[in-house]
């Protein structure tokens, strides 16, 4: 059996979880006209060339897509496209640079809570246009929350989704281990798969990288707490709170409980997948896209039946809150191609592209009759659960700043683990520093 896809990366608003709850896998519609091919009229472009910035990894299915998007844009208006690759670990750095005045794109793939960030810096073009008539007008208002800003639009939302337990069913089987439905139930199955696989493999993987938050918000959001909210015009931390420090409090104990080793306390999930493919964890919080690279990095050995997705469970049972997320797609502001930029974006967003982009990535169209589409598929129960749980991180420019770069609540989390702060004293400092970065003007 092959595991169905579903999925995305990054943030949008709690609306997002509305639209998206009852949705899943299927097959992509059929063949639109596309916008590009009226707006862009034949070689229009001949002799112009589009940088083209794709995040994450270079999988099979990402790659023959836009090797078919470009082929078909080039195809309508003469001109060409350099496809550049930016893993996510390094998407923060580059965007700096080319916000800085360094080398940027023509047109970039976005996660949708990037866009405030990026467009505070001015380093994205309106493109209000595009959204106003033709397919994308049929995206539902509240998709874009992250997107419209003073009334201009700045991206157009491409794909959406959520995240769940990545778990070896195989070993399940072997183990006679039944699905979790409560966390106490996770953390005896990841017990289990530990004495029965070894001590150097993490029967849950904890995330302590760049992308952590997505595994302490599920975890945070459930207990009832939050990061921090508005009050006024001011962000007001929540870290300290009783709700908060309790799925702090689960997230740590991944490591102090054993369940994921200390030597790990840094690992992403991009490293967390590598371990996964060479039978090193049982499992792990992810998104479906994982699963072709798996694929690719076991060289075939693990595959179909052996793996699967289940929600994450809460304490008291059912499905915990989930990160929610989605790409967008969008014009960076340096582009010297602005309307070849425009027209790129018209095609690879309208329905039939971007349809596809969704359901050949691993993710969820955010066409509402693609989305209704997919509601019976037995394979997205995983994702449909969490998505009607679904919460966002704070929507401020800074917050890119609080995640990735200053790591906030990842060295809380080491500092507990490693015995060099009480869980008080580090979420303590982190609030304040929280507060202080989402506060800068």
């Amino acid at each position: 059996m092959r595991i169905a896809k579903i999925t995305a990366a990054t943030v949008t608003t709690a609306a997002l979880a509305v639209g998206l709850a009852a949705c899943g896998s299927g097959e992509a519609p059929s063949s639109s006209p596309s916008a590009a091919a009226s707006s862009a009229g034949g070689p229009k472009y001949a002799g112009k060339t589009l940088t083209f910035w794709r995040l994450g990894d270079s999988n099979p299915d990402a790659k023959a897509y836009t090797d078919e998007l470009v082929a078909e844009f080039e195809k309508q208006t003469g001109a060409k496209v350099k496809v550049e690759w930016i893993p996510w670990p390094q998407v923060n750095d580059k965007f700096t640079a080319a916000a800085a005045g360094g080398a940027g794109p023509d047109v970039t793939e976005i996660g949708n809570d990037q866009v405030p960030l990026w467009q505070s810096q001015e380093a994205l073009e309106p493109i209000t246009d595009i959204v106003a008539g033709g397919d994308q007008a049929q995206i539902p208002k509240n998709l874009m929350g992250l997107e419209t800003i003073d009334g201009e639009t700045y991206a157009v939302p491409w794909g959406g989704g959520s995240r769940a337990v990545l778990y070896r069913a195989d070993w399940f089987k072997e183990l006679k281990i039944e699905v979790p439905k409560t966390w106490d139930e996770l953390v005896a199955a990841a017990k289990k798969i530990q004495k029965a696989k070894g001590s150097d493999v993490d029967g849950f993987a904890f995330n302590g990288g760049s992308d952590a938050n997505h595994l302490l918000g599920a975890l945070a959001w459930t207990a009832g707490g939050e990061y921090a909210v508005k009050e006024g015009d001011k962000w007001v931390g929540k870290l300290t709170e009783p709700a908060f420090k309790e799925g702090f409090a689960q997230y740590t104990g991944l490591v102090t409980d054993g369940l994921s080793s200390k030597a790990r306390l840094n690992q992403n999930t991009t490293e967390i997948r590598t371990r996964f493919s060479n039978n090193k964890v049982g499992m792990y919080l992810t998104a479906s896209w994982d699963l072709a690279t798996i694929e690719e990095e076991s060289k075939g050995k693990i595959k179909g039946d052996k793996i699967a997705f289940f929600p994450l469970p809460s304490k008291a049972g059912g499905e915990a809150q989930s990160f929610l997320g989605g790409n967008d797609i969008a014009v960076w502001g340096t582009s010297e191609q602005k309307e070849a930029a425009k027209d790129f974006v018209k095609l690879a967003s309208g329905k039939q592209w971007g349809v596809k982009y969704a359901t050949d990535g691993g993710l969820l169209p955010v066409y509402p009759d693609a989305l209704a589409a997919l509601a019976d598929d037995p394979a997205q129960a995983p994702f449909a659960a969490a998505f009607a749980k679904a919460k966002a991180f704070p929507a401020d420019p800074q917050w890119t700043e609080a995640n990735e770069t200053k790591a906030v609540l990842q060295n809380a989390a080491r500092q507990v683990i490693e015995g060099k702060a009480t869980a008080d004293e580090a979420l303590a400092a982190a609030n304040k520093e929280l507060e202080d970065i989402l506060n800068a003007s």
